[in-house]
């Protein structure tokens, strides 16, 4: 494997780890104890701010009962089914696609919710350091923030700070949802840039040429 395949690789296993971590219920501080390896070296990993060593990712596929293939997004593409476009998903749950090839700062990542057969019960929250901003487009997301509980359809954006308790579900029973997510791990954030009036700069003291 090429250098920059390895880094890609890399880069993207920390959402999947995230993803699979969730769909096992279980908290960064039992992982640590479980495995030994620290909670803050889990959420360093889990958000991109550290690539995980071999030993690390093995521990975690044991402690998962996940294979290698399906951490490294490396597993056999399942057969053609309903509309997730993700090339990995684990199992029935959550499938993640990265949109960034990077290591650090703003990410962004495509999530897909499977079609549920009745309501979900109330989003398991977990908090971690960092920023994020979540757009749905397609479908309906509940989100359970802190001690609201908010319905997403396509074309709503919301953005807060992952310290907040938080959890996500599919809110319908007719499909899957699928949602852009950008995260900043150490709180970074989008900047909205409008365009500047007929005759005027561009907003930050330059004008455009």
């Amino acid at each position: 494997m090429a250098g920059d395949d390895v880094a890609r690789t890399l880069a993207a296993m920390g959402p999947r780890l995230r993803a699979v971590r969730e769909r096992r219920g279980v908290t960064l501080a039992a992982v640590s104890r479980a495995t030994g390896v620290s909670s803050s070296t889990l959420s360093r990993i889990e958000t991109g701010r550290r690539k995980p060593t071999l030993e690390v990712v093995l521990q975690l596929a044991k402690e998962y009962e996940v294979s290698l293939d399906e951490l490294a997004g490396t597993a056999p593409a399942p057969a053609a089914g309903p509309r997730s476009t993700a090339p990995h998903s684990f199992g029935d749950d959550k499938a993640v696609l990265p949109l960034t090839r990077y290591v650090g700062g703003l990410h962004a990542h495509k999530h897909v919710l499977p079609a549920v057969g009745e309501p979900p019960g109330r989003p398991r929250q977990g908090t971690h350091e960092g920023y994020e901003w979540l757009c749905v487009l397609y479908g309906r997301l509940w989100i359970a923030l802190g001690d609201q509980d908010l319905v997403l359809t396509a074309g709503d954006v919301i953005e807060f700070d992952t310290r907040v308790p938080h959890g996500l579900a599919n809110a319908g029973s007719t499909g899957p949802v699928e949602y852009l997510i950008m995260f900043g791990p150490q709180g970074e954030r989008p900047r909205l840039r409008a365009p500047a009036a007929a005759g005027r700069g561009t907003g930050d003291g330059e004008a455009a040429e």
